[in-house]
């Protein structure tokens, strides 16, 4: 029987849009733009913030200038500036950069895991240890964070066994990471396949099971992290504007929108210090940067009930 519900006090959003949402668009935002938006999101009360990955220009030009947009972020008070990496050259420059968070991503599903890193998910593993290593001798203070992908299933592979994504969760703690996130990279998650899956994995690591990334492909990502929540799961990725997608996912498109995961926050009276008015004013400036480009999400249509607006934040 499912275990009754404890809702978390306070939820904290990680923003990801300048770099899971704009690795896959076309449009190049300029270092100065990202800046704005960094600054401003931060002032509208989010206060971790994903600002790009060291990965070489050539393969997402999108982020080429992340060293720089950290560099920023850094200089904001109260900000964890988190980047993504794929591989220990990419933890170097995180630890030189002064990174707070550092992102390793691992494919639950060997085919996606070679298509996107061209490792298996075990060699992922061992790549962990390396950068946990260096982290050690270098006396870098950056959080590691492993990122469990496609923990619900893969577009190339089909099925992905839970007892799978289990396996390599535990490896990553074992390899010397802090923590331990699960994505649903391709929208093939639902409330109860969530549900199941967090209780065992939140078993497994406890407090150090941090996050939650759902995509809403298919329209489920709030109610996936409803299902989270249910669990005292306090902590979720998000994107403005919904944007964001895997290059190796075909037709996985779409982060869950902060803006639309902040109000319903709001309204279910969990606390995350967001302004969720002025967030929605960022994403009419993000929106008009990146014309063109196909955007998500469902508050910005109609806008905050005007009876409630003053209940938002």
């Amino acid at each position: 029987m499912p275990t009754e519900p404890h809702f978390p006090a306070r939820v904290a959003l990680r923003e990801v849009g300048l770099r899971d949402g704009l690795q896959s668009i076309a449009t190049i935002v300029s270092t100065e733009r990202k800046i704005e938006w960094l600054r401003e999101a931060h002032a509208a009360g989010v206060h971790e913030i994903e600002v790009g990955s060291f990965v070489p220009a050539r393969l997402l030009p999108q982020l080429a200038d992340t060293a720089d947009v950290l560099a920023a972020a850094r200089s904001l008070p109260g900000l964890t500036a988190s980047v993504l990496v794929p591989n220990l050259r990419g933890a170097e420059r995180a630890f030189e950069a002064g990174a707070d968070l550092l992102v390793l991503p691992l494919s639950a599903s060997h085919a996606h895991s070679l298509a996107n890193l061209r490792k298996t998910p075990d060699e992922v593993v061992a790549e962990m240890g390396r950068i946990r290593a260096l982290r050690d001798s270098s006396g870098a203070k950056t959080v590691l964070e492993g990122g469990v992908g496609t923990a619900f299933g893969c577009t190339i592979q089909g099925p992905v066994d839970p007892a799978e994504v289990l396996r390599l969760m535990q490896a990553l703690l074992d390899a010397g990471a802090d923590r331990v996130s699960l994505a649903d990279t391709v929208g093939y998650a639902d409330p109860w396949a969530v549900r199941r899956l967090f209780e065992k994995a939140i078993a497994i690591a406890g407090d150090r099971l941090c996050c939650g990334h759902f995509h809403d492909t298919r329209g489920l990502g709030l109610a996936n992290v409803y299902a989270c929540l249910e669990l005292g799961i306090a902590r979720f990725d998000a994107s403005l504007a919904g944007i964001g997608g895997c290059p190796h996912a075909p037709g996985a498109s779409g982060n869950v929108a902060s803006e639309d995961l902040a109000w319903m926050l709001a309204r279910m009276g969990l606390d995350t210090g967001i302004d969720v008015p002025r967030l929605l004013a960022l994403r009419e400036k993000v929106a008009g940067w990146l014309a063109g480009e196909t955007l998500h999400g469902t508050l910005w249509r109609a806008g905050l009930p005007r009876t409630l607006a003053t209940q938002a934040a």
